[in-house]
């Protein structure tokens, strides 16, 4: 499908042997409380430029706003009333077919225990279906199809042992290849504010942004990989939302959540990036979502711009084909 990947999985095809396993990120929407500790890790550990003025932002109760070259963990702030969680949860349905999970004896009183015995009782803890905020903490997608591998002309780019896909900002010469061929809008150029302005510069220009003009995205610390640790924003996530491990057991950890989850009536849940078939080959970052991925900001149907590249070269060699062969027979009919 691409350039750098095969049946034997991203590392096997990139030339790293079978002893190193796929390591990816869960990332359970469900339980994230937005405290933002991961966007604070990374950026520690990472030393990444500030990214804005620390000022909420009109639209949600963000400062960021997105991924980008200063950013490399994001948690979007989303609001939904009633009308968009019977919506979600019905969009959910239609993905598997469940029956309603029985529920315990109702009572008169809210909050009051129902007589008699409780050993049948739902324990589920209450739903609040009037209002709810979905929380998700975004991050680079780790494909296994990465078109910004693909499609860059140095070498900058580079599938690591451990199935990361990791930009080396000394080999990088800015060309922005990269950045067109991401089919999340990840992976950015740096710059020091004048690209993207905004309302006080005074700070920003002040900063020491390194590497400028390179492209930057997230490694999955990869400098910590190599010594056994893991990712900085994994080991900081205070609620678990963030998970960090061998993709195939984050996979299945992800899928028996969903089923926990659709067990509790909570229909909406569903997972992102665990599917092999998908327009990129599944992710190295998994998530559970509770809503559509469009309301995340993820493109439902993500797909690597390299995939057609067989079939375009084929094509134009077919055009090309026949444009010499009408020359010819042109050539030839003239000469009578």
């Amino acid at each position: 499908m691409t350039l750098l990947s095969g049946s034997e999985g991203p590392m096997a095809a990139a030339g790293w042997g079978r002893e190193h396993t796929r390591k990816g990120f869960f990332t359970d929407t469900s339980i994230c409380i937005g405290c933002k500790a991961c966007e604070v890790a990374c950026k520690e550990w990472n030393q990444n430029p500030a990214d804005g003025e620390m000022k909420i932002l009109g639209s949600s109760y963000d400062n960021t706003g997105a991924l980008g070259a200063n950013t490399w963990r994001h948690v979007a702030f989303v609001e939904q009333g009633r009308e968009r969680i019977e919506e979600a949860r019905e969009s959910g349905r239609k993905l598997v077919s469940l029956g309603m999970p029985g529920i315990g004896p109702k009572s008169t009183q809210r909050g009051a225990l129902p007589a008699g015995d409780l050993s049948g009782t739902d324990r589920t803890p209450p739903d609040t279906p009037e209002f709810r905020w979905l929380m998700s903490s975004d991050v680079c997608k780790h494909c296994t199809y990465a078109g910004c591998l693909d499609v860059c002309p140095t070498g900058a780019l580079f599938r690591s042992e451990h199935g990361s896909v990791v930009v080396q900002q000394d080999i990088c010469n800015g060309c922005g290849t990269c950045v067109g061929a991401c089919p999340f809008g990840v992976i950015e150029r740096r710059d020091d504010g004048t690209i993207s302005p905004k309302e006080s510069r005074d700070e920003r220009f002040d900063q020491d942004v390194k590497e400028m003009g390179t492209a930057h995205k997230c490694t999955l610390c990869y400098d910590r990989l190599v010594d056994g640790e893991q990712p900085a924003c994994s080991a900081t996530c205070p609620t678990t939302s963030i998970k960090f491990g061998d993709r195939e057991s984050m996979v299945a950890e992800a899928k028996e959540r969903v089923r926990e989850l659709h067990a509790r009536g909570m229909t909406e849940a569903r997972l992102y990036g665990a599917n092999p078939n998908d327009g990129v080959g599944g992710t190295g970052s998994v998530f559970l979502l509770l809503d559509e991925p469009e309301v995340y900001g993820l493109p439902p149907d993500p797909q690597v711009p390299t995939k057609y590249l067989p079939q375009m070269f084929a094509r134009a060699g077919i055009a090309a084909v026949g444009m010499a062969v009408t020359a010819a027979l042109a050539f030839a009919g003239g000469r009578r």
